[in-house]
């Protein structure tokens, strides 16, 4: 059986934590679960990792498939969350990220 979310579905509003200065459009949440075993498994590699300054929020980006990147936000309590998206749009991001003054390339 075939199922079609409407505009506003489950999918709409999902955003990046508003700590994170980069915006990235059809983002999907991922559970922690599947995000924690897609990030660890062999074929997901380092794209690059990023810190707020004072080390509070931490950033870090996986390519997953050719196509495919895997967001990993650490909050300043220790949560992780897990976004996928599209690495077209990670790269039309990146420039706010690398320009933001609180936040550090590692």
């Amino acid at each position: 059986m075939a199922t079609h979310i409407s505009q506003g579905g489950s999918g709409a509003g999902v955003s990046l934590p508003d700590a994170v200065p980069a915006e990235l459009p059809h983002l999907t949440r991922l559970s922690w679960e599947l995000g924690s075993n897609v990030v660890d498994c062999d074929d997901a590699s380092l794209h690059s990792e990023w810190e707020r300054a004072g080390g509070s929020w931490r950033l870090s980006i996986f390519r997953v498939t050719s196509n495919t990147v895997v967001v990993r936000v650490r909050t300043p309590v220790g949560r992780e969350r897990f976004y996928g998206a599209a690495e077209l749009d990670l790269e039309s991001a990146l420039p706010r990220l690398e320009s933001a003054p609180r936040w550090t390339r590692l």
